[in-house]
């Protein structure tokens, strides 16, 4: 009878050893869990699109030209009232219709003009919006989008967001691209803005500055 509740007792104490440690061990779990999922936040840094044409960590080229292509000139080394920096990003279109379409667009592409047909982009996992400076030479030029992703092809872009249509002010303003719940982990199009003629029947001449991903 003794030896019974002896091994009664034993059997409950390693019962209650068992149960205490897989209570542990599943808190473990639980902990490192939440600090992987912090840490994936904190992961993603700005990722510049343009600065200064001078500066190495731009990225994407202004290759992508659509619609009237000939109605359109971009100068990205200009040196007149950049937002910051030295240079800023001139667009001048002067909508003939060269080509038919009345309207025109500028895709920021990696590599330069890759519209789907090559196994490139960059993974930008964890960016919650894209942000740049943009103003008008006189005011009042309308941008039809402002946009990012979108290109198709066998290597298409995951996902795309944009904004529009946006009237410019001839003095330097901050725009934002949300790209909460997109999937972002293949941009080929980085950046990308498209306008109409008759919108804008004496063109426009527009700067851009300071693009970047956070």
């Amino acid at each position: 009878m003794r030896k019974m509740l002896l091994l009664s007792i034993f059997a409950m104490i390693i019962a209650s050893f068992a149960m205490t440690g897989c209570a542990k061990q599943e808190e473990i779990v639980i902990e490192e869990f939440e600090v992987q999922d912090t840490v994936t936040g904190r992961d993603f840094k700005v990722f510049n699109i343009y600065t200064d044409k001078s500066s190495p960590g731009n990225h994407y080229v202004p290759s992508g030209w659509m619609g009237d292509f000939s109605d359109i000139k971009v100068d990205d080394r200009w040196m007149e009232d950049a937002h910051s920096g030295t240079t800023c990003v001139r667009i001048d279109y002067l909508p003939h219709r060269s080509q038919g379409a009345g309207w025109m667009g500028v895709y920021w592409q990696n590599p330069a003009n890759n519209w789907g047909s090559k196994k490139a982009g960059f993974d930008l996992t964890g960016a919650k919006k894209l942000v740049f400076w943009a103003r008008g030479e006189k005011g009042g030029e309308i941008i039809s989008e402002f946009k990012i992703g979108g290109i198709t092809g066998e290597f298409s872009d995951s996902d795309s967001a944009g904004i529009g249509p946006a009237m410019l002010t001839s003095d330097w303003k901050e725009y934002k691209i949300d790209l909460e719940g997109k999937d972002m982990s293949h941009i080929i199009g980085g950046f990308c803005l498209s306008a109409n003629a008759d919108d804008n029947p004496d063109g426009f001449v527009i700067y851009l500055d300071d693009i970047k991903y956070e």
